[in-house]
């Protein structure tokens, strides 16, 4: 990664003149231990580096922030001696499933024909004068996969419900772009303007939010702030929370396709959102397309630049005479990193804010390598200050239309 990478406000599909990142199907093993310490290298004008700067000072006050706090509210139930001796032990069942390679094993195929309960959404900010906006929500029946999660995982009756908050033009289904929120990000407000739903519903599409599991209306009673329980309950935890993530998107996925008739259907993410957007562009063949936006790739080399909660992962790590190799193992069997995905190169697209201090850029390189050298754009920002949102829309357009997303959709909205 020491080739630089030059970045002015250009678009780039394959803008790295360095090696490819060489990882064998263990990738957590051919990771270099050092990873988190790495840079991406990147060479910028002035205007642009001043910019950069500025955002990621920002993104590290932020992730100073945020690490505190969930070093404070979740590391102390679900990271403590007794619940990561737990987690060592849970490896032993999480580990063969990574091992094959195969996703079906741990992200088991949903039942389909689920009863799925619409309602008029309330609160909507984003209100079209010539569609309609309802909310989704079914039962949710995703079950841990490792027996000592279920009892603990399932109490929590709110998570269980599945929520997607849906709008569609009037007449025939419409192509729908699915967005999926980052952490502690689920305000659907703010994921309208961040992910642009409005400009792509004047493009003719519909859009919809899918929400996380443990956000928002999901949340664990008492929680202190949304997203908390997707961590707090340890590495078992955010395995199985991934699994129900990429359970209930699937839900709605096969009733808009099936029962609603919709011709097409593809994911959008952002940061966590991004993280399984990639997952699902290895678990759902049925996406016309995958675009993960700052996604991570590989959460415990990501805690480690958290501090201070990177030095508790180092002091743990040290304690259970463990690697960094075997955190990332932990969770090895919930990332995207572990399967090839489902969907041909062509339809893949990575985006990357070279001043992202919350998920770096090495963790945008590396899924992109992941994913073949897939299309990729890289904008001057952060990983909440994009100031190039603009000019990675319209790519993300042209790559709708390049993918054949807009084939059929009334050209007169999309003029508006």
């Amino acid at each position: 990664m020491s080739r630089a990478s030059v970045i002015s406000r250009i678009a780039h599909d394959a803008c790295f003149d360095a090696p490819p990142i060489a990882l064998s199907e263990f990738w957590w093993e051919d990771l270099p231990p050092d990873f988190a310490n790495q840079r991406e290298a990147f060479e910028l004008e002035w205007a642009d580096r001043m910019q950069v700067q500025a955002a990621a000072a920002s993104d590290v006050v932020l992730r100073t922030l945020g690490a505190c706090l969930v070093g404070g509210l979740a590391l102390p139930i679900g990271y403590h001696p007794g619940k990561l001796r737990g987690a060592f032990e849970d490896l032993r069942s999480y580990a063969p499933l990574a091992e094959s390679r195969d996703a079906t094993r741990f992200f088991r195929p949903p039942e389909s024909g689920v009863r799925i309960e619409t309602r008029r959404a309330r609160f909507a900010r984003f209100r079209p004068r010539d569609g309609g906006f309802q909310d989704l929500s079914f039962q949710s029946t995703y079950q841990p996969f490792l027996a000592s999660q279920r009892s603990s995982y399932l109490r929590h009756k709110k998570n269980r419900t599945a929520r997607l908050r849906l709008w569609q033009h009037p007449g025939p289904p419409r192509p729908t772009v699915l967005a999926i929120h980052g952490f502690s990000a689920d305000l659907y407000w703010l994921n309208e303007w961040f992910f642009a739903l409005p400009w792509l519903y004047r493009m003719g599409l519909d859009v919809a939010l899918f929400t996380l599991p443990f956000h928002g209306s999901r949340q664990t009673r008492f929680s202190p702030f949304s997203g908390h329980g997707f961590f707090a309950g340890g590495p078992g935890r955010i395995n199985e929370a991934f699994g129900q993530a990429v359970h209930d998107f699937r839900v709605f996925v096969d009733y808009l396709l099936t029962t609603r008739g919709v011709p097409r259907v593809g994911v959008m993410g952002v940061s966590l959102g991004g993280y399984t957007s990639a997952l699902l562009a290895a678990t759902e063949p049925r996406l016309s397309f995958a675009i993960p936006n700052v996604p991570l790739a590989t959460l415990p080399d990501l805690v480690l630049e958290w501090e201070p909660i990177g030095s508790v992962l180092r002091a743990s790590l040290k304690v259970f005479r463990q690697r960094i190799e075997d955190a990332r193992a932990m969770l090895a069997v919930s990332s995207p990193l572990t399967y090839a995905p489902l969907l041909p190169r062509e339809r893949l697209m990575v985006i990357g804010g070279i001043g992202d201090r919350l998920a770096p850029p090495k963790h945008t390189r590396l899924l992109w390598e992941h994913w073949q050298r897939c299309k990729l754009h890289w904008f001057v920002g952060s990983h909440l200050l994009h100031f190039d949102r603009g000019d990675y829309l319209r790519h993300v357009g042209r790559f709708l239309n390049e993918v054949g997303f807009f084939e059929g959709v009334p050209t007169e909205p999309r003029r508006r």
